[in-house]
This record gives structure tokens, sequence and C-alpha cells, in this order.
């Protein structure tokens, strides 16, 4: 069902708009929940490190290449909201065959780069060969993945927020029949949680493609819009390429923090890994909702809309602040609780890890909502160069927690890696939407 975001209240239809996605969020997170409970439960500590510590690597490569398709399918929400049904679905088509071919690619060289990158960010020898197994399969879902993101993307594009999150639903009980199947029954390690995940995403792809193709009653996608045409592609990569980047720059930080965690040892990782799946639930609201925005503001910048945009910023900012300071409660009074799901009987080492790693960024969450909101703002108007702006400020202040803090305040310092972060990508962002604001929005 179509979500028309081109009238009516901004703030309910960005809501009503956020709220599936929200869930497809948290169901998506599931593969690694689901991943990161029966490793940790079925098979070790050492192997829920393992497969922690390729969390920077993963967001590197495969963030990378989901980055491109947000990118992709800015100009279908454009399209959409001017009317223009025939550009709208070459627009599409063109980023189908884009994420095809950029996937391949990607998994390629994902391969070569992944085990070089585990010994360059100093992976503990007990469990380097672990993860060196779980991310060389993982990584065959690469192209899977960027197409149903794309598919997604593109349902999203023209209001359609809820049948991808149908299809969520089908891929995570795949993932977590096959998890238990592979890892529990026939014990198959991190390899069979690898496996599970990217068959699951072979069943997300298939089905949201399907209904992208032939099912979605906006689009009208015919063979003709899916050759590759050189000048939409270039013009889609332009706004790919930026957001991409910022997932790439970011986790060059997360690298770099990491090899620093990876000092600690192996108890530190796991501890890390766990607490930072506690962070990732609480960010889910806030980036539901900008992504929400984000869609509500390009498909009103295409409709020349200009008011309903500043009203929706505004207003958004505003909840999202309040959302973030319950988040912030939930990450220091309830996130302990939560870190002992992932490991059974864990140790008061591992506990104080997590409790001052989470202590600390909730301490400091309403940086968070800042960066969602500004950052799917500018991504929406297509400004994606914000994007790698932002990215550099994350990559700039996790080098300074990594080379200053770490080794003065040891495992304190790594706490304060995300915070610093935040803080220095929200400057610019706040800085650009001003300016974006008064030079496009304010006519």
């Amino acid at each position: 069902m179509k979500n028309d975001m081109l009238k009516g209240n901004p703030v309910k239809s960005i809501i009503m708009f956020a709220l599936p996605i929200m869930a497809s969020a948290l169901l998506q997170y599931s593969y690694n929940l689901v991943d990161n409970i029966i490793v940790g439960r079925y098979i070790s500590e050492e192997a829920l490190a393992a497969v922690g510590s390729i969390g920077p690597i993963n967001s590197f490569i495969i963030g990378t290449a989901l980055g491109l398709t947000s990118g992709f399918t800015i100009p279908v929400s454009h399209r959409f909201g001017a009317g223009d049904k025939k550009k709208m679905n070459l627009y599409a088509g063109s980023s189908i065959t884009l994420s095809a071919i950029v996937g391949i690619t990607i998994v390629i060289i994902a391969h070569i780069v992944s085990n070089p990158i585990l010994r360059l960010i100093k992976t503990p020898s007990n469990i380097i060969d672990l993860s060196s197994e779980y991310v060389n399969i993982l990584y065959f879902g690469v192209p899977l993945q960027m197409l149903f993101n794309n598919f997604t993307s593109i349902s999203r594009a023209v209001g359609d927020s809820k049948k991808p999150t149908v299809f969520i639903v089908i891929s995570v009980l795949t993932n977590l029949v096959l998890d238990i199947l592979f890892v529990g029954v026939l014990e198959l390690g991190v390899e069979g949680a690898a496996a599970a995940t990217v068959i699951s995403y072979g069943v997300a792809a298939v089905l949201s493609g399907i209904y992208v193709m032939k099912r979605q009653p906006e689009l009208d996608i015919k063979k003709n819009d899916l050759k590759p045409n050189l000048r939409i592609s270039w013009e889609q990569l332009k706004l790919g390429i930026p957001v991409s980047l910022q997932f790439t720059i970011t986790s060059i930080g997360s690298m770099i923090l990491q090899s620093a965690i990876n000092s600690f040892g192996s108890t530190a990782v796991a501890s890390i890994t766990a607490a930072s799946r506690v962070e990732q639930i609480t960010n889910i609201p806030m980036s539901g909702l900008g992504v929400g925005n984000s869609t509500f503001v390009a498909q009103n910048y295409g409709a020349e809309n200009y008011k309903r945009i500043i009203e929706s910023v505004r207003k958004i900012l505003i909840l999202d602040l309040i959302i973030s300071l319950i988040c912030s409660a939930i990450l220091i009074f309830a996130g302990p609780y939560v870190v002992r799901l992932f490991i059974e009987n864990p140790s008061a080492e591992i506990m104080d890890y997590a409790n001052q790693y989470l202590f600390t960024i909730g301490g400091c969450y309403c940086l968070v909502s800042l960066l969602f909101v500004f950052r799917n703002t500018l991504q929406g108007l297509g400004f994606t160069y914000a994007n790698t702006i932002a990215g550099a400020g994350e990559l700039l202040g996790r080098m300074l927690v990594a080379y200053l803090l770490t080794p003065v305040f040891g495992f304190a310092g790594v706490c304060f890696a995300g915070p610093a972060a935040w803080l220095l990508a929200d400057i610019p962002l706040i800085i650009l939407y001003l300016r974006v604001k008064k030079q496009k929005l304010l006519q």
C-alpha cells in the first residue's frame, strides 16, 4: 500500500512510512543477532569474538555496496514526486542493472582483500582463522544484498515501505531455521552461520525482485529499462558514490579503532561485539525516521513542496531528540541484561567492558539523532556529497580516539570513539543543511 507523502501532515506521513522501515531494520539486524547468539552459545566465546571482529571489515565492504544502492534510487523518488513515470521506471531499471554489476565486482574484490585486512587490524591469533572462514563465505551474499536493498529502495522511493517487510520476515525465519540446522544440529561452526545468512539474502532478493518487477502498482519496468544507459548510470553513480564513500570512510575509522580494541584481547572483542549489538537495536527508531524523512524530502523536492521539507526536518529533529533520550536510558539500564543473551555465563571482565561501553555512549546519544536527521535530509535533496563529509568527520573522530585517547586512557578511551565520531560528523552536516536551506528551499 502506497503512503502519500505529497499532502497531509508531514510528521504523520513520515512516521507511518518509517514504521515498516523500523520493523525491516530490526528484522535485518536479526541476521547478525541470531548468528551472534547461536555462535556465542553453541560454539564458544572465541567464535563470537571471531564473528564480531569482522564487523568493521564487513561494514567496509558491504556498507560500501549498500551505500551505492541508496544513491542509485534517489532520482526514482524525485521523478515520482514530479509525476514523470517514464523516467521513474528508467531510473529504477538502471539501478537494478547497476546493482547486479557492482555487486559481482565487489564480491571478487572482497575475497582478495579480506584476509590481508584481518591481519592488518591485528586480529587476535586465536580467532583469525575463524574470522576468515566466516567472512569469506559471507561475502558471496554481497550481490544478493545489493539487489535486495535496491529493490527495497525502489519500493520506498514510490511510497511503499510495507511490502519489503514481509519479504524480510520470510528471510529472517529462513536464517533462523538454517542457523539452528547448520550450527546447532550439523555443527558446521561459523561457516554454517555464514552460509545460512547468504541463503537468506537470496530468498529476500528473489521475493523482492518479483514484487518490484511484476506486482508493484506504481512501477512498470520493461526490459528496455534494464539495458545499461551510460548517461543515466553515470548520473546514478554520481549520487551513489558519495553515499558509499561515507560507509567506506567510516569503516576505515572503525577498522583503525578495531585494531585498538584487538590489542586488549579476545575478551574485550567479545564484550564490544555484544554491547554494540545492543547499541544497534536502539539505533533503529532514529535510523528509520531518518530514512523515512529522506524519502519524504526527495518526493517533495521533486514536487517543489519546499515548505513541507523545512517543516518535516524541524519536527522530526525534535522527535528524534526525544527518542534519543529514551534510547540512552535503555542502553544504560537495560543494556547489560541484553548483553547476557549473547554469552552463556559471561565473566566479570566481559561485563565490566560491556557496561563501560554502554554507559559512555548512552550519555552522548543525542548526537546520533542529529546525525540521522541532517544526513538523510541532505541525501534526499540529492546533496549526497554531505555523506562523504560526514564520513570524514567520523573517521577523524575514531582516529583521534585510537591514536590519542586509547594509549592514555586504555579501554575507557575506546568507549568515546562513537561520541567523538558523531560530534565531528554533526557539525559539518548542520552547517551544510543551513546553507542548502537558505539557497534552495527558502525561495
